[in-house]
């Protein structure tokens, strides 16, 4: 009896060990829910929502007429882009259909999903346009049984000023203004690799929700002082996280957020090592997961 009672309490703690590194993390659906459904889009937002993502991903981009668009490229890209009378957006074409240089109206007229896209074989092809960032938070908002974060990534680089995308501080008003007219300050983060533009975000609202951005090998400390303030959250690729980069940034007293799981032995090795959320184009993966 004793003996099955020790080993009663073993699988119970273990359980709870275990329930507790899968479950208690923030699921990000990436671009919404790109290994399933066109990436950046309002069908891709509201599919991530039926999978229960606690936030929903995406890049933001400033069209001519100074509209904040929802997408990953400041221009049509030719991996899954049409123009609006069928025909496919060629390589050499794609990075001269600057959004920047486009007024909505015009970029509305692209088709961004019907192609599918190859590199994501399970993604239903579907015909989505670019949504502006507001109409993509009212449909997420109207569709929502509980509230969702979202967690907006400002797509911008030095050299891309005055090319691709506004000054960084235009950018970041631009972004805010929408934020605060949905009056989701206290739901967002805002994410770049650029830190003009977390500079700049937290000039403008000293009390919003940051995040870095890291793609780069130079630890966490480096990428720190890149900074004069201290973000909430630290968001580097995935492959760069080991148990002393989590150790570093618990440490700082910051979160740490990878990005992009689409592996489930990854997100549980993750997991176990104690990040704080995870970012996957696949949130059915990560749900299964958890079952």
């Amino acid at each position: 009896m004793q003996k099955r009672f020790r080993i009663f309490s073993y699988l119970f703690m273990a359980c709870l060990i275990g329930c507790s590194s899968v479950t208690e993390y923030d699921l990000q659906g990436h671009r919404g829910a790109r290994g399933l459904l066109p990436e950046n889009s309002v069908p891709g937002f509201l599919l991530a929502l039926e999978y229960g993502v606690d936030t929903i991903e995406m890049d933001v981009v400033v069209s001519a007429d100074s509209h904040v668009v929802v997408s990953h490229e400041p221009w049509m890209s030719p991996e899954i882009c049409s123009h609006p009378d069928g025909t496919v957006v060629g390589e050499e074409e794609a990075m001269s259909l600057n959004l920047f240089t486009m007024p909505y109206e015009r970029i509305a007229l692209f088709d961004c999903g019907s192609r599918g896209n190859e590199r994501f074989p399970e993604q239903e092809p579907l015909s989505v346009v670019k949504p502006l960032l507001a109409d993509a938070l009212r449909a997420v908002e109207s569709a929502a049984e509980t509230p969702v974060r979202y967690n907006i990534e400002i797509k911008s680089r030095k050299e891309g000023d005055g090319v691709f995308h506004p000054d960084v501080d235009t950018f970041a008003s631009l972004v805010h203004q929408v934020i605060d007219e949905y009056e989701l300050m206290d739901r967002t983060t805002i994410q770049s690799f650029d830190p003009r533009s977390l500079e700049s975000y937290h000039r403008i609202a000293p009390q919003a929700t940051l995040a870095l951005l890291v793609s780069n090998e130079w630890g966490f400390q480096a990428n720190m002082d890149r900074l004069s303030f201290l973000p909430q959250i630290y968001s580097p690729n995935h492959r760069l996280v080991d148990r002393a980069l989590v150790d570093s940034v618990h440490s700082a007293g910051l979160t740490i957020v990878p990005w992009t799981i689409n592996e489930t032995a990854r997100m549980r090795e993750l997991l176990d090592l104690g990040v704080d959320g995870l970012i996957t184009d696949y949130p059915d993966r990560a749900k299964a997961m958890a079952n």
